[in-house]
């Protein structure tokens, strides 16, 4: 009740669409309810004999019977189409408020998480929703009132057998709740099922190259069967318990239909009981047992849906860890100051990653970071733009601890080129302009001038209009990171963040990298991760961090003439360039 509750306080934005529906579900039960009335009326005439005057009454009342089946086609459509299109709408809205909160998420959320079984909540365990909202909601108040609406006829009718109609509900109501706690763990676990498939699939299709060139097609058509057929499995469990309840619901029910015949003849033959009333009794029982068999269906429904809204609500309850304060105010005309005091920062209270890293960066400078992999460069980066929270310190910005600033107005003045650049699905010029949307073309392009991409994107056949296709493949390592440097000088951000940007590319595209770069610099403040020495021997500061901590701090000159760690990763860095790095 407390999860339906919580649904209902989403739904209620639709109450005119439910309002009218449940009129138009009492109204068509209301026709329900009056058809067998005129039915058993036309049999009592027919039973008396049919004279004139009676033929005259059951044309009257033939047309109304045709006027009451008119209606309820009219009623049975605005009770199932404004239901569904309410829950549909319902459904969309929480697909986006799920989408809405991962946005938000911090970045360690993911690291435990299959995009898959992510995609599987927002759209699968969504769309169960509409079988709660579309069904179970509307169905429930029609079964109920109806339910309500015969039982009352049937005591008017005859108080004795209405009783006898009622023996088997209270079995009914019994196996229902049996059923309940029964089925929903096995759809429980057929929803999660569904969620580890789609992670496998995703991850599959996303690595199809290595798949192929390794000869991995078999085992992998393993997996993804298995996982297949898990998911298959957990359902049929569910199916199992289901196809066992509904006709046990079935043949309790025909149990009441029989008793109500054999009581109704015993009751035909002691007191006299007139065969209209008991062709009234035997049609409105239909009616009578339909809302409890029809209630077995909507139990069903139900687990599904609740089973789905459990894993849709462990989403929306899980709290966002990296939240603005009350009182946080925007961070205005960035001039690029970045100060860290006594950072400290783990993923874990156990495995320690950045350990009283204290530092500053002067507007407009470039600060590069070097070091072994695994050291905390990357994490560092992500500190800055509030990727995570630092466990101990101050990171300030112009003066301004990042904590008391807004994340909107944190992240509009940081701007990543990230190693695995990130294009979308889309065009050269789409890309590039992703977070200007209302550049024009001539800012983008001079932005990918100042990147020193443009002559490449010219000499493709269809310009800034080239498709990059998904991730980007349709274009080159060094050509998605100049791109991505487009991006970022297109934003005007006053920071940039360079993490490994010419990690993977070749000699010549990582000179046309240094070119970009270089044209950056001054303008900006640059934060640098390399690998290469190379790429960052003319910034203006180099931290060495070994273990999570600061080592060596100086230029490129400096550093080298200094003989420690920096000096050794050059020497090596030259010999295997047989130049210098």
């Amino acid at each position: 009740m407390k999860m339906l509750w919580r649904l209902s306080r989403e739904a209620i934005r639709y109450k005119t669409l439910y309002i009218v529906a449940i009129l138009s579900t009492l109204l068509l039960t209301a026709v329900n309810l009056t058809a067998p009335k005129v039915l058993a009326s036309m049999t009592g005439i027919v039973e008396d004999g049919v004279t004139e005057e009676g033929l005259h009454r059951i044309g009257i009342l033939t047309a109304i019977l045709v006027g009451l089946y008119l209606l309820r086609i009219l009623f049975r459509f605005l009770s199932n189409y404004l239901a569904h299109k309410a829950a549909w709408y319902l459904v969309g809205d929480m697909r986006t408020k799920v989408y809405d909160k991962l946005e938000r998420m911090h970045l360690g959320f993911f690291h435990d998480k299959q995009t898959g079984d992510l995609m599987s909540r927002v759209v699968n365990d969504t769309r169960d929703f509409e079988l709660l909202y579309a069904h179970m909601i509307p169905e429930t108040i029609t079964n109920l009132v109806t339910f309500t609406g015969v039982l009352a006829v049937l005591l008017f009718i005859n108080f004795k057998l209405a009783l006898i109609t009622c023996a088997p509900i209270p079995l009914i109501l019994i196996s229902g709740v049996v059923f309940a706690k029964k089925v929903r763990p096995f759809f429980r676990i057929s929803q999660k099922k569904m969620g580890e498939l789609n992670g496998k699939l995703q991850d599959n299709l996303s690595g199809i190259q290595e798949i192929q060139s390794f000869g991995r097609e078999e085992y992998e058509s393993e997996k993804v069967n298995e996982s297949n057929f898990e998911h298959i499995r957990a359902m049929l469990q569910a199916l199992k318990i289901s196809a066992i309840f509904h006709p046990s619901v079935e043949f309790i029910s025909s149990l009441g239909t029989i008793l109500v015949v054999g009581f109704g003849g015993y009751l035909a033959y002691r007191e006299g009981l007139r065969v209209e009333d008991i062709v009234a009794f035997l049609l409105y029982l239909g009616l009578f047992y339909g809302p409890v068999t029809g209630m077995a269906n909507l139990l069903e429904n139900m687990q599904q849906s609740m089973a789905g809204a459990e894993r849709v609500m462990m989403i929306l309850d899980t709290p966002c860890e990296i939240n603005d304060k009350e009182d946080a105010v925007d961070l205005k005309d960035v001039s690029g100051d970045i100060t860290f005091k006594n950072v400290s920062f783990s993923y874990n209270d156990e495995v320690p990653v950045l350990k009283d890293v204290s530092f500053k960066c002067e507007p407009g400078k470039m600060l590069a970071l070097v070091g072994p992999t695994g050291v905390g460069k990357t994490t560092l980066t992500q500190l800055i733009s509030r990727f995570y929270e630092p466990t101990e310190g101050h990171i300030m910005i112009d003066g301004h601890d990042i904590s008391d600033v807004t994340l909107e107005s944190l992240r509009r003045n940081i701007s990543p080129v990230l190693q695995d650049t990130f294009l979308f699905n889309g065009t050269i010029a789409e890309n590039i302009g992703y977070a200007v949307p209302e550049a024009t073309p001539e800012e983008i392009a001079e932005a990918a001038k100042a990147a020193n991409i443009h002559e490449t994107i010219m000499a493709m056949p269809n310009g800034y209009d080239t498709q990059v296709g998904e991730r980007g493949l349709r274009l080159s390592g060094g050509q998605k990171q100049r791109v991505a440097i487009a991006r970022a000088i297109l934003r005007r951000s006053p920071i940039i963040i360079l993490d490994e940007a010419t990690a993977s590319v070749d000699v010549e595209t990582e000179q046309q990298i240094q070119k970009a770069i270089g044209q950056i610099a001054g303008k900006h403040t640059i934060i640098a991760i390399a690998h290469r020495l190379s790429t960052i021997r003319n910034a203006d500061k180099i931290l060495v961090i070994e273990e999570g901590r600061i080592t060596e701090e100086g230029t490129h000159d400096e550093l080298v003439a200094l003989g420690g760690s920096y000096a050794r990763m050059n020497r090596i860095q030259t010999a295997a360039t047989g130049g210098i790095a």
